[in-house]
């Protein structure tokens, strides 16, 4: 296939999930790839990505099409619009900027071509979007997925690449429409036969079921240094702490009218083998001394529970905890004042 033949595709978020998205297009060989990134973008700019992964093998110095330190102005660059831009970026709305001003240079108001592909994890990520752009097709992508990048550049996948996607619904497009776009995604993501792409019509059930671990294990470990295996060893973590945030979730689901499997709470528990000791995103970000993501991922289903009537108290005090971590990461990087310290001793 010709370069001109090929899907133009731009991935904002060049990390972990980014890079791997990027390099599943690139090799199935029906997309052309812009990659946007930010701290590690002089390191691949020049030297490229270093990856070992379990789908892919060893590549050194493997680039995309394009990599860019910035989103495109297509207006002013005269750029042609993207038929897909897929943001693999951390979703952190308590912190600017928005992702719908990150998008807005590549991606008009009134635009009727380009598909938005969102794998991030949470729920409702959509509906800012779907404000901001409402001509947009919209599409939810679920990655279940191990990979990490542990240096700039430095890609290390331990766990195969699953990928579940389906369209956000949006009422004043046609569904016939949202479903292609959808399917067309899936026949180019997974063109190389190295990652099981598949098309999901159900993105509800699919976002309540990942947030089942993600709204739970992830601020958990997070709150608690632990990771996912120390979790399960400890005094009281899992049956103290990680059920009963696992059941709020479950409760809330049903009462949205998302029936969840009767085992999906033991199956998240164990989903990773307590051997590899993995530290959820949440807890390596804090390790890190970065923003987490947990308003999309703790605080969004606290508040669809809340409002149906579904009582959440571990929910409640996990989502607490982590607005105070936010607040430390706020003050340590001086975007809070506080008073300053008086002495004790009196002169």
């Amino acid at each position: 296939m010709t370069d001109s033949q090929k899907k133009n595709v731009l991935v904002i978020g060049g990390g972990a999930v980014g890079a791997i998205a990027a390099l599943n297009l690139e090799k199935g060989g029906l997309a052309a790839v812009t990659v946007v990134l930010r701290s590690n973008y002089e390191v691949v700019n020049k030297s490229g990505y270093d990856i070992e992964s379990c789908d892919h093998g060893v590549l050194k110095g493997w680039k995309p099409t394009h990599v860019r330190p910035n989103v495109p102005d297509i207006s002013k660059e005269k750029i042609k619009p993207y038929d897909y831009i897929i943001c693999t970026t951390k979703n952190i709305p308590d912190m600017p900027p928005s992702l719908s001003s990150l998008l807005s240079p590549a991606l008009p108001y009134e635009n009727t071509t380009t598909v938005l592909v969102l794998i991030q994890n949470g729920l409702n990520i959509e509906k800012p979007l779907q404000d901001a752009f409402p001509t947009t097709p919209i599409l939810s992508g679920v990655s279940l997925i191990g990979t990490a990048e542990i240096k700039p550049g430095k890609i290390v996948q331990d766990d195969h690449d699953r990928l579940l996607i389906g369209p956000f619904q949006n009422r004043s497009l046609a569904s016939v429409s949202q479903i292609e776009a959808s399917l067309d995604f899936v026949k180019i993501y997974k063109a190389g036969g190295k990652t099981n792409c598949t098309y999901s019509p159900d993105v509800e059930h699919d976002r309540w079921r990942k947030l089942v671990y993600n709204a739970c294990l992830n601020p958990i470990c997070a709150i608690t240094g632990l990771d996912t295996g120390r979790i399960r060893l400890a005094d009281g973590g899992i049956e103290g702490l990680v059920r009963p945030a696992m059941e709020e979730i479950v409760a809330a689901a049903k009462h949205k009218g998302v029936l969840l499997a009767p085992d999906v709470v033991d199956v998240m528990i164990d989903i990773d083998p307590l051997e590899i000791y993995l530290s959820p995103s949440m807890l390596a970000d804090v390790n890190k001394g970065n923003y987490i993501e947990f308003e999309n991922l703790l605080g969004e289903p606290l508040r669809e529970g809340k409002e149906l009537g579904v009582p959440m108290p571990t929910l409640e005090v996990l989502y607490n905890i982590c607005k105070t971590v936010q607040w430390r990461t706020k003050e340590a990087r001086h975007l809070v004042e506080i008073p300053p310290k008086k002495s004790a001793v009196k002169s």
